[in-house]
Formats: C-alpha cells, sequence, structure tokens
C-alpha cells in the first residue's frame, strides 16, 4: 500500500454535538474534554479525530457525558469528499499541537533564562521537578499528535539541553562515583537483599543472575539492622554495600559499578529509576506498563523467589527489545 492509497482511505471520526446553556462549568469541562483528546473543531459544534479503536472509545465516552449531562451527541465516521481536505485536516491538528508545543518551549525558555541568572548549582531540586513537569506535558502532547507537528522536535532538543546542564550542575556537587569493580570479584558471592522484593530489587537480581554470576545465591531477610556474614554483598538495603546513592536507584547503582555497557541495560536503568523513584526523569513512556507487570508479579505472588522468576522474564525480553530496537 502506497503512501496515496493511505492518505485517500483516511477516516475522520466527527462528534456533532449541542450542550446545554446551563450551568457555564459543563461546557467548560466538555471543552477541556476535548482539548485533552486533541480533538479539532471542524464547526462550531463538530469536532474530529483520526478513525481508530483508540479514538473511537474516548469519543464514544464523551459522547456518553455529555447526553449524561443534558446535551446531545451523535458519532459518525466520514470520509473528507468537499470543502476540507484531508491535507487542510491534518495541518489544522499539527497546527493546534504546535501551539502546544509552543507553549512548553516558552517554559522552557524561562527555566533556562533563570537557570542562567542563577549561575550556580543551587535550585537543582526545583529545576529537575519542573523539568519533570515539562516532561509530562510533552509526553501528553505527544500522546495526541496523530500526524507528528514540527514543534515536537525543537521542544525535546530544549528539555534535553536543560537536562544535560543540570546533570553538570549536579555532578560538581556530588560525591565522586565509587570505583567499577570487575565482574569476576563479584562471583561468588552470597546476594542479600530485603524481603517483599519489587521492581528495583527484581531488576538488581536479574541484573546480578543474567550479567554477573548465573549461580548467584540470593538471600531475603527483614532489612534494616542487618548484619551481613563475610562474603556478602547487600543491594538495595539500609547501608548496604550496592543501594541508593544521591538519585539513582539500586539498579543504576549496580550498572554503573559493574561497568557494564550495554544501551538496553541503560535504557532498562530509566525506566527502573522513573518506577522506582517515581520522579518521572527519564520520562521513559515504558515505564507505566512495565509498573502494572511488576505490580501484578507481586500480587500474584508472596514468595520473593518466584517474583523474580517471573520477573526475569519481563526484564529479559526487554532486553532483547531494546536490543533489536537499537539494531
Amino acid at each position: 500500500m502506497n503512501a496515496t492509497t493511505i492518505l485517500l482511505e483516511q477516516r475522520w471520526l466527527l462528534l456533532i454535538h449541542q450542550l446545554p446553556t446551563k450551568p457555564a462549568y459543563f461546557r467548560v469541562k466538555i471543552w477541556r474534554r476535548l482539548q485533552g483528546l486533541g480533538a479539532v473543531a471542524v464547526k462550531s459544534t463538530v469536532y474530529a479525530l483520526p478513525a481508530n479503536a483508540e479514538t473511537q472509545e474516548d469519543f464514544e465516552w464523551l459522547l456518553k457525558e455529555i447526553v449524561a449531562g443534558g446535551g446531545e451527541a451523535m458519532l459518525c465516521e466520514a470520509r473528507l469528499i468537499d470543502g476540507l481536505t484531508d491535507a487542510q485536516a491534518r495541518a489544522l491538528f499539527d497546527k493546534a499541537r504546535d501551539a502546544d508545543y509552543a507553549e512548553i518551549a516558552q517554559d522552557a525558555r524561562a527555566l533556562s533564562a533563570t537557570r542562567d541568572a542563577e549561575a550556580s548549582g543551587e535550585g537543582g531540586a526545583d529545576a529537575r521537578t519542573q523539568i519533570n513537569r515539562l516532561r509530562k506535558r510533552l509526553a501528553e502532547l505527544v500522546a495526541i499528535d496523530f500526524f507528528a507537528a514540527t514543534g515536537r522536535l525543537a521542544v525535546e532538543a530544549m528539555l534535553a539541553g536543560l537536562e544535560a546542564r543540570l546533570m553538570e550542575d549536579e555532578a560538581m556537587t556530588e560525591d565522586p562515583p565509587r570505583a567499577v569493580a570487575p565482574i569476576a570479584e563479584l562471583k561468588g558471592r552470597t546476594w542479600v537483599t530485603r524481603r517483599d522484593v519489587h521492581v528495583d530489587r527484581i531488576a538488581c537480581s536479574w541484573l546480578i543472575r543474567r550479567f554477573i554470576d548465573p549461580q548467584a545465591v540470593i538471600r531475603f531477610v527483614p532489612g534494616k539492622g542487618y548484619v551481613p556474614e563475610p562474603g556478602e554483598l547487600r543491594f538495595d538495603m539500609f547501608e548496604g554495600e550496592i543501594t541508593h546513592e544521591g538519585d539513582r536507584c539500586s539498579f543504576e547503582v549496580l550498572l554503573a559499578r559493574t561497568g557494564i555497557a550495554d544501551p538496553a541495560l541503560q535504557a532498562i536503568a530509566e525506566i527502573v529509576h522513573d518506577i522506582d523513584l517515581k520522579d518521572a526523569k527519564f520520562g521513559r513512556e515504558e515505564a507505566t506498563g512495565i509498573a502494572s507487570l511488576i505490580a501484578g508479579i507481586a500480587m500474584a505472588s508472596a514468595d520473593d523467589d518466584q517474583r523474580i522468576a517471573q520477573g526475569a522474564a519481563v526484564f529479559d525480553n526487554l532486553h532483547q527489545y531494546f536490543r533489536a530496537r537499537r539494531g
């Protein structure tokens, strides 16, 4: 199927509605919902979305909400024939998204100017929070950027630049990283972590047995106050040898400590970080789905060995996915 065929077969969903004059907040609510879905107005009371299963479901829920609020609405699937071309309709979506991207760009420039004015490492935590908020807004926009508006690239470049500068500032104030430990020195050790393992400890356990020592023994202990036996390494534990450092989760620290250079593992580290620290530092779109998978594993079994075994399959598949995508 060539590009011409795709353009000819473009289908649109049209939500045609009429809202009651009162209450006013209901009209505002519906307008905000339409904006959140990424719909654009092709007429005063006619909003469009490109047709697919997800957008149809979104419009159907909104239709029910309009009717429940005393309004009238109908949903139809259409092919544009005259009066408005597919290209013109797509241009409406791109214009709307570019306007949204421009707002984020403006906020990013303001944040950059603030950082320049400070000219110091102070306020790093607040800057990180603001960047994360911009990242979240960007991710929400990308989800409704149906035709890849050009404004996205500029915003992503600006945010990447802000993050790079912030990382440089943080690096100047952080303690120097610990030395890399050769993998050979980590083999034959007993690894110890807290009971009731979740994403960070499951990921660390997978990394240990997959890339460090396939025969590694992993023990689960109560946690704080545990005194290690000779030859044991504590991970993701209070005062552990390998645990959170700064704003890095234990998986990130373990990966850095081993010196394994694998872009696929770095991608997994970013996902684990976003799930474990819940700060959206990397804005990984996969984090929500992986978090649900790990939560399901934890709910299905109270046994830590089973959680690690089932979680290993998730991370094996993730690793293969990122390796294949890089290839």
